[in-house]
């Protein structure tokens, strides 16, 4: 009996492990940090014409969800291009693209060769474009390029699924100098009507009661 008590639990807590195993395996998992190109960064050698990392490599090997950031490590020099037009990256020019599909990123910074870290988000699934434009698209020709397709994973969180803010609406014109507010007559607020109306009977008693008065006199 206590034999099979045993082997039971055995048992069970096989079911429990492979259990675990399979969930561990299908969850989506965390949000993660891609640095493009790894230690080497996001970088092209003018001399050899040679990118410091084979982008398209490193890309392969990831996995890429709603929410992941992609890193730029690498200096003023460069920019990078987010695009979700393949015409765009064929090219290797924005040129091809339009207002909504495409999008130049850079640090902000005139100083040139000043190392900066770029940082763009995953907000959109499916596939989508990255390349430098440097050297009239010398260095996207060269290499540094890279694909990824972006799947859902544990989609967008709260800090990046907002809606977007209203619209701009300018501020009405201010009214002319000489231009008098509503209700007024150069600048004198107008007698409401209704006013008139209860203050004519009194002006009537006045002007009877001074005609009597005359009379009498």
């Amino acid at each position: 009996m206590a034999s099979n008590m045993i082997k039971m639990m055995i048992c069970l807590v096989g079911i429990a492990l492979f259990f675990n195993l399979v969930a561990s395996q299908t969850s989506p998992k965390d949000y993660v940090n891609h640095t493009v190109g790894d230690d080497a960064g996001w970088f092209f050698d003018q001399i050899t014409k040679k990118t410091s990392a084979d982008y398209s490599s490193w890309a392969a090997k990831q996995s890429f969800s709603l929410g992941d950031l992609l890193i730029f490590n690498t200096n003023t020099n460069y920019t990078v291009v987010q695009t979700y037009n393949d015409t765009t990256y064929n090219n290797c020019t924005a040129d091809y693209s339009l207002d909504n599909d495409t999008f130049i990123y850079n640090a902000g910074d005139k100083e040139l060769g000043k190392a900066v870290t770029i940082s763009i988000p995953l907000i959109f699934e499916g596939s989508q474009y990255y390349f430098s434009d440097g050297d009239d698209g010398e260095q996207c020709l060269q290499g540094m390029a890279f694909e990824i397709k972006v799947s859902r994973g544990l989609g967008l969180p709260p800090s990046l699924n907002q809606p977007p803010p209203p619209a701009y609406v300018p501020p009405p014109a201010p009214a002319d100098e000489g231009e008098s507010p509503p209700g007024t007559i150069g600048g004198t607020p107008t007698t409401d009507s209704a006013n008139m109306g209860a203050t004519m009977p009194w002006v009537a008693s006045g002007l009877a009661m001074l005609f009597l008065h005359h009379l009498v006199l």
